[in-house]
């Protein structure tokens, strides 16, 4: 396995709901320059001749499934396929990431439908998305010339820190598919990576900050406040004096990222123009369906609190009233007239003006509920010191969200990194270089294994009793691994005991639960979940009982075991599968 420091590269991709990128810089350059990590600066909208230095996650698959294009490209191309009516011989998929998303039924077969219904597995939609990514980079190395191996590349996949542990091996497994080799992936978790970010970022670069403030400072507490497409995803940390970060808090989000604020937006037409009418746009001219979502984009990031003006939205003119007159029998205006906007929003030329309050009401219930997160956090009694509030992730871009922070934190210091949408990105580059920056978290749920125990009348419920065993057994009893908002150190072991049940047997299956409670009592109780499954193999079964210490490994981004026959002290193979 590779170790770290072995690498001369770190390369860092960002798989997001609405937006994809990558990042690297070179191990002498973090050494000297920890900032000067490589963006890609030419990922081209097309029509809008708009430079990105992220890409929309969207994948373009042929009538053989195989990788066709990615991002702008597939965009546009899949635009054009439309146009020419050939769209029975594509696949395209855009905004799945949010299908891992409070998923409990992840599983490596489980399959996505494409924007018309067709369906391929999920696995091979996100690997070839990664791929790629992937290919988008190397092909970059190689253009530079820079001679790398790709042995000698440590790469990093950002996952938000709320995701089950089934969601994460699943981006894992999907990675490993693109052509990740396994012993050189890490994943990140986004909120921890921007702010691993914001440590490096001069006070000039944090607007907000005072004078002289540092985030560097020994004892700085800070909640993070990773605002991405889909997710919320809020962390709290405290600056160590060796220059680590401890989570104080288990990290908490939900699904208000920016794209609930899209699905309002989109509600509005509907009730304006009738889910048919706008069902039409995007089968028949997506072109057109894909300018208003990218115009809405760029409103979305300049719409302010005081505005008292009208929003104005170009919209694909020609075709919404094409539509308006084939499937409503009316102009476009005179739908607008009869809408129950009517009131709000009029049409001039190829804009529509939208009074900013009705813009605004999209935003609200998303930022309500961003809001409400932090305040249930902050009522931590862990969290009490924090004074600064860290937005970052291209969400925090909105006027409207930073306001809106501002006005219900006073007593707080909110403050934004010059680089917000590419803290994570760029953050995740440094965590490849040193992964250790993280010295402990904070465990979001209570894990166990399945066991049996002799049966105890004045604890356990007799609906649990097995009669037929001596001495008689209660049955699923969730033995405690670790508990829910406990803190665990990097890379901290715990340990189990587990007896072999029959002579010569090869193969000891464990059962992992988690739970949303600190110390449930059985494993089907409704707070516990079953995680999966944990296989010890002994490579030579014995006659006799075999007693078998199981290591599982907290405290890292993802959940590690290993697993030793007690009687000769060796180590045993035991591989944990989630999905």
């Amino acid at each position: 396995m590779q170790k770290t420091g072995d690498h001369l590269l770190v390369a860092a991709i960002d798989f997001g709901t609405t937006y994809s990128g990558y990042a690297f810089s070179m191990r002498h350059e973090f050494k000297t320059d920890p900032l000067k990590i490589h963006a890609n600066q030419a990922w081209n909208s097309g029509g809008r001749a708009l430079l990105s230095l992220k890409t929309p996650t969207c994948l373009l698959l042929n009538d053989r499934k195989e990788l066709d294009s990615f991002g702008y490209e597939a965009e546009n191309k899949y635009a054009d396929i439309v146009m020419d009516d050939e769209q029975d011989n594509y696949y395209y998929f855009h905004r799945f990431k949010m299908n891992l998303h409070n998923n409990t039924k992840i599983t490596s077969g489980m399959v996505l439908e494409d924007i018309r219904g067709k369906s391929v597995p999920a696995i091979e939609v996100f690997g070839l998305s990664i791929k790629a990514l992937v290919s988008h980079l190397t092909d970059i190395l190689d253009k530079q010339g820079t001679g790398m191996d790709k042995s000698e590349i440590q790469w990093v996949l950002t996952v938000p820190a709320i995701w089950t542990d089934a969601a994460k091996q699943f981006m894992r497994k999907s990675a490993v598919n693109a052509g990740i080799p396994e012993e050189s992936l890490k994943i990140a978790l986004e909120p921890e990576a921007a702010s691993i970010f914001c440590q490096y970022l001069p006070t000039k670069k944090l607007h907000g900050a005072d004078e002289g403030f540092t985030m560097t400072e020994p004892g700085a507490k800070y909640m993070v406040v990773d605002l991405g497409g889909g997710t919320a995803d809020i962390t709290v940390h405290e600056k160590l004096a060796n220059g680590q970060l401890k989570e104080l808090c288990r990290a908490t989000g939900n699904d208000c990222g920016g794209t609930s604020v899209d699905g309002r937006f989109f509600q509005m037409l509907v009730k304006i123009f009738g889910g048919p009418l706008m069902k039409k746009i995007k089968d028949e001219d997506p072109s057109a369906y894909l300018d208003l979502f990218r115009e809405f984009e760029t409103v979305k990031r300049t719409i302010t609190p005081e505005k008292d003006t009208k929003v104005n939205i170009t919209i694909p003119y020609a075709s919404l009233d094409a539509q308006c007159k084939k499937v409503l029998g009316e102009n476009l205006p005179d739908v607008l007239e009869s809408s129950p906007y009517s009131n709000q929003l009029t049409v001039r030329g190829d804009k529509m003006r939208v009074e900013a309050d009705l813009m605004r009401s999209l935003f609200n219930p998303t930022i309500d509920s961003i809001i409400s997160l932090m305040k249930d956090i902050l009522q931590n009694k862990a969290t009490s010191e924090v004074s600064q509030l860290l937005l970052v992730g291209g969400f925090s871009e909105c006027m409207l969200i930073q306001a809106a922070v501002k006005r219900n934190f006073k007593q707080k210091r909110v403050i934004i990194p010059e680089e917000a949408g590419l803290s994570v990105l760029k953050g995740a580059v440094l965590f490849g270089h040193r992964p250790e920056y993280i010295r402990s978290r904070v465990m979001q749920l209570s894990y166990g294994v399945e066991t049996r125990r002799v049966f105890n009348s004045k604890i356990h419920d007799k609906k649990y009793l097995v009669e037929n065993e001596t001495p008689p057994k209660c049955e699923k009893i969730f033995k405690q691994i670790v508990k829910k908002d406990q803190e665990v150190s990097l890379g901290e072991k715990f340990i189990t005991s587990h007896l072999t049940a029959f002579p010569m047997q090869k193969e000891m299956p464990l059962h992992i639960y988690v739970s949303t409670e600190k110390t449930p009592m059985y494993i089907d109780e409704s707070s516990c979940t079953y995680l999966g499954s944990a296989t010890i193999t002994f490579p030579t079964p014995t006659e006799e009982t075999r007693e078998v210490t199981a290591e599982y490994i907290f405290g890292n981004t993802e959940i590690g075991m290993t697993a030793v026959d007690k009687t000769t002290g060796t180590k045993i193979n035991a591989s944990f599968d989630l999905i």
